[in-house]
């Protein structure tokens, strides 16, 4: 295997595991599949286990010196209060195809928020999550609407800095999840 599968391949067990959302299965057969398409001259039931174990070491390695409550912390209690306010949320969907189900599936929805794999993997790597928020009847929110603003409100409240841009919202945080596999 070249230095740049390696590299990729120990990028993406990172994102995996520092998610915080997958679980020990979900990281093994999507780092497996990886494998198997990337770097198909090695045994992914011998390389799988140690690039997840590599990648636990390091989180586990930083996570000693992260405050008691971290920005996923404080965006979980931002996203219950939402709940709580009759939005749905959807956390790590694979496409907004399964947020909208689940919108569609609620009863008498405020809104949705939601946020996929990829939006977390990119927080994961450069401190920024984009959510998504729509009306009950899927369109995106627009600058000005009450539904942004208490969004918004409710985020920056919470020490989370966020900014609407271009039909998301930008959260600012350092993507600190403990994860436990």
């Amino acid at each position: 295997m070249d230095e740049r599968t390696a590299r990729e391949l120990r990028g993406l067990a990172r994102v995996l595991v520092r998610s915080g959302y997958a679980d020990h299965a979900a990281i093994t057969a999507a780092l497996t599949e990886a494998v198997r398409e990337d770097a198909p001259s090695m045994d992914p039931a011998t390389l799988v286990p140690l690039l997840i174990g590599e990648a636990v070491i390091d989180l586990n390695a930083d996570a000693a010196g992260w405050p008691a409550t971290t920005g996923p912390d404080r965006l979980d209690a931002v996203l219950e209060e939402l709940e709580r306010r009759g939005l749905v949320v959807v956390r790590y969907t694979s496409d907004h195809h399964d947020a909208r189900q689940a919108l569609e599936a609620a009863g008498d929805p405020k809104g949705l928020v939601f946020f996929t794999d990829t939006d977390v993997w990119h927080a994961v790597d450069f401190g920024m999550l984009e959510l998504k928020l729509w009306h009950p009847d899927t369109a995106n929110v627009a600058p000005g609407e009450p539904l942004l603003e208490d969004v918004l409100s409710l985020l920056n409240g919470n020490d989370l800095p966020a900014v609407f841009d271009e039909g998301r919202i930008e959260v600012t945080l350092d993507w600190q999840r403990r994860v436990t596999l």
